[in-house]
């Protein structure tokens, strides 16, 4: 198998990358992947989050904002879904 055709090997975050990546507290984003918002897998004992899924994440936050402000004059707000 050529190097070229091999797979891309999918980029795993730890709870605690995902937190500091979303700049929250690490409970929270234990909450967020244990209460199913973010996808992830389970290894073991431990979670991971694969890169697509964590932008998957933050874009449906951007998503609910631009719906949410069609018809408001309010600038764009970046909201996730924390709760």
């Amino acid at each position: 198998m050529d190097k070229k055709e091999a797979p891309k090997t999918p980029t795993l975050f730890t709870v605690r990358e995902v937190a500091d990546f979303l700049r929250v507290h690490q409970r929270t984003a234990y909450r967020l992947i244990t209460g199913g918002s973010i996808k992830a897998i389970k290894i073991g004992s431990q979670w991971r989050v694969p890169e697509r899924d964590l932008m998957e994440f933050i874009e449906s936050g951007w998503k609910a904002v631009a719906s949410s402000n069609k018809n408001d004059a309010k600038p764009d707000q970046f909201k996730l879904p924390l709760d």
